[in-house]
């Protein structure tokens, strides 16, 4: 009985630790066939939680990594995205790959089985209206996923042209 609420109170003490908290969920989660990610966003921005959501529902689990303006700008150029490719958040595959702002969830899978050679991940410039976590009824403003070059060039990945597209 001891035993039992030892490991209640531990479980409870854990669970109070937030950033470290966010880190052995994500690690547990890869064990149990989700992918592991790291999040970077503004504490402040509602889209980009409902990205995150998008993507667990998906098979994602994260470890957010909240930074002002600045500082995710500053991280988003130290990986490697150009700036004509930043959108409000990134995440980042425990691979390095990086998946810039409202990807959806399929094509990041799809990016992580297959990796095309010399390319640091895949991007979705601003924030088009209807892309996941930007949904606004069924309007959706017909967008390009971009495939990231490790030269810095990008190329066109996917085109998003309707609503049943970016949910495959």
């Amino acid at each position: 009985m001891i035993r039992f609420f030892a490991l209640t109170f531990l479980s409870v003490l854990l669970l109070s630790c937030s950033q470290e908290q966010e880190g052995s969920q994500a690690v547990a989660a890869s064990a149990n066939g989700t992918i592991a990610m790291e999040l970077y966003k503004s504490p402040t921005c509602g889209c980009c939680g409902f990205w995150q959501q998008h993507a667990e529902e998906r098979g994602f689990a994260f470890t957010v990594m909240n930074r002002d303006n600045g500082e995710l700008t500053q991280e988003k150029l130290r990986r490697g995205i150009n700036l004509r490719y930043h959108s409000c958040h990134t995440a980042v595959a425990e691979s390095g790959a990086v998946f810039e702002g409202h990807v959806p969830a399929y094509l990041v899978h799809q990016y992580l089985a297959n990796p095309p050679a010399d390319t640091i991940g895949l991007a979705v410039p601003g924030m088009p209206i209807g892309s996941p976590g930007m949904e606004v009824g069924e309007q959706l403003a017909p967008y390009d996923v971009m495939l990231l070059n490790a030269d810095g060039s990008a190329e066109v990945y996917a085109h998003i042209s309707d609503m049943q597209s970016q949910y495959q």
